[in-house]
């Protein structure tokens, strides 16, 4: 293994261009050959800079539209012989081949193609070839070679350079190598990925995901474990693409429970009202509508306000100074928003440890996409759940219907289910949830948790009987018995919606009539684990 090893000639050729120019100054003041193709050329030239093609190194001139040009033993050799092995030196002296001893290269921009929503044979131009194979030569040659394929180390190489009287270090190498490795199989993977979804191939033989590092977290959901934050590339509106004004870093149960958050919240229009959702281990604690932005917070807080302590609150609405002061008049972990005002951030920044994210947009929750989750030995792959349930799609099942108002409430109550760990029930009343029962074994018991939460409520709140009187009520699964739907119109419920489709229907729509209850099947259910 070599030890330090100077640059002498450098091969480059990017897609991107930022900040290639400065880095070839640093190289050609440095004493570094540069070679380099096409458009990468052009640019290093525009700038004054003394280039040698790559196709005068081949002895072929790039063809193909530019598919071949660097696909060359005079480059290939280049990148991987062994400077300590007499045999290969002897191949390179034999054939004139010149030692490369350190390649920059980003690739064609697949992924940009696919996001912008590109055509079959544009983004079939976007995959990158030559790149890939120069890559993973100069990568597996470390020993010898520097491999550069972001523009973020640029200032790193130069930096090793000096420190190294124009030589790189073999752990910088590593280093480098490693990064390299992985964007090729990150590229590798957005292409297999979009391929399988243009052909409509649902379950690819092999399937592969990649991501890129946002943040190292000081530890994971327990401070044994080490953890780290990846973005997809997608984009989504949300916690990755959030901008931080204030407080501490993020932790790794913080990122779980905005997202959560945040994509609870987005299922309710900003278009129709405000909305604000607060979340407590990846479970809302509180959901609801209001006609101001501090009317929906103050109804969401009042849902259980021991659970709101040192939550998350996410905002359908740009944030407004009124609502961030009432937010701010408790501990509150993270509150997210499409926006907030210049008065919202001044009352927030007394409060040092409180972070505000806003990211401009809300995530489309009826916009699919994959979800993954490790078990042991492999990992699960499915479509994110972006079911959609409207008043259309209700089947009303009981003697009586509900009423307008009860629908409203009722489809309320369906979109909050969908964001409750199974088995869910959610107890909703005027467009606040009143009562929510979470990720119990029994779905009798989640209804009890539901009922017993808003008891309390009511006498925390001076209420002479618990809001869940006259309430409607989701169950994320049919009822299997009527046990469970039992126990909600005991708790006051006048109506339910829930999925149907269990062998004793018939049993629990009977026990629904006898009690004088509306209910409606979806015939979808979102069980959430």
């Amino acid at each position: 293994m070599a030890d330090l090893h100077p640059l002498r000639r450098a091969l480059l050729s990017v897609s991107d261009k930022t900040g290639l120019v400065e880095l070839g100054r640093g190289l050609a003041a440095r004493g570094v050959e540069l070679l380099s193709t096409g458009g990468t050329a052009k640019a290093l030239r525009e700038a004054g800079l003394v280039v040698r093609d790559v196709s005068d190194v081949t002895g072929f001139p790039e063809m193909m539209d530019g598919r071949v040009k660097t696909l060359h033993p005079m480059v290939h050799g280049g990148l991987l012989a062994l400077r300590d092995n007499a045999d290969h030196v002897a191949a390179m002296d034999q054939h004139g081949i010149g030692a490369i001893d350190l390649l920059v290269v980003n690739l064609y921009p697949f992924e940009a193609a696919v996001a912008r929503g590109a055509d079959w044979g544009d983004c079939i131009e976007n995959i990158d070839i030559g790149g890939p194979a120069m890559i993973r030569a100069a990568a597996k040659n470390h020993a010898f070679v520097t491999v550069l394929t972001d523009v973020e180390d640029y200032g790193k190489l130069l930096g090793d350079l000096d420190q190294h009287d124009g030589a790189t270090c073999p752990k910088f190498r590593k280093k480098l190598a490693e990064r390299a490795f992985a964007r090729t199989a990150a590229y590798d993977a957005a292409v297999s990925a979009w391929m399988a979804d243009a052909i409509g191939v649902h379950t690819p033989r092999r399937r592969a995901f990649a991501g890129t590092l946002a943040q190292p977290l000081r530890y994971g959901e327990n401070p044994h474990q080490k953890a780290a934050f990846y973005t997809d590339g997608s984009n989504r509106p949300g916690v990755a693409t959030a901008v931080q004004h204030q407080g501490k870093e993020l932790s790794y149960n913080n990122i779980n429970d905005t997202d959560a958050a945040f994509e609870l919240v987005a299922e309710f229009d900003p278009a129709e009202g405000p909305a604000c959702a607060i979340i407590k281990h990846a479970n809302p604690c509180g959901v609801a509508r209001g006609e101001t932005l501090l009317d929906a917070y103050r109804s969401a807080f009042d849902c259980d306000r021991t659970s709101a302590f040192g939550g998350i609150v996410a905002l359908n609405r740009a944030l407004d100074g009124e609502t961030a002061r009432e937010i701010a008049a408790i501990f509150t972990e993270v509150v997210i928003a499409p926006g907030a005002s210049d008065e919202a951030r001044e009352v927030f920044a007394a409060k040092k440890n409180l972070r505000l994210l806003t990211t401009d947009a809300l995530p489309d929750p009826r916009k699919g996409g994959l979800v993954w989750r490790q078990v042991s030995g492999g990992f699960l792959v499915q479509d994110k759940d972006a079911g959609h349930v409207g008043p259309d799609d209700l089947r009303v099942v009981t003697k009586r219907a509900p009423s307008e108002a009860q629908t409203r409430d009722l489809l309320f109550a369906w979109k909050v289910a969908k964001h409750v760990k199974s088995n869910a029930i959610v107890y909703v009343r005027d467009g606040a949830t009143v009562g929510v029962g979470a990720g119990q074994m029994s779905r009798v018991d989640s209804a009890l948790i539901a009922a017993r939460k808003a008891e309390r409520m009511a006498q925390t709140l001076g209420l002479a009987q618990p809001l869940t009187i006259g309430s409607a009520v989701a169950s994320d699964a049919f009822f299997p018995f009527p046990d469970g739907l039992m126990e909600a119109a005991a708790a006051g419920a006048s109506c339910v919606i829930q999925p149907g489709g269990s062998m004793r229907d018939d049993e629990v729509i009977a026990a629904a009539d006898e009690a004088g209850l509306a209910m409606v099947f979806t015939a979808m259910r979102h069980f959430r684990h």
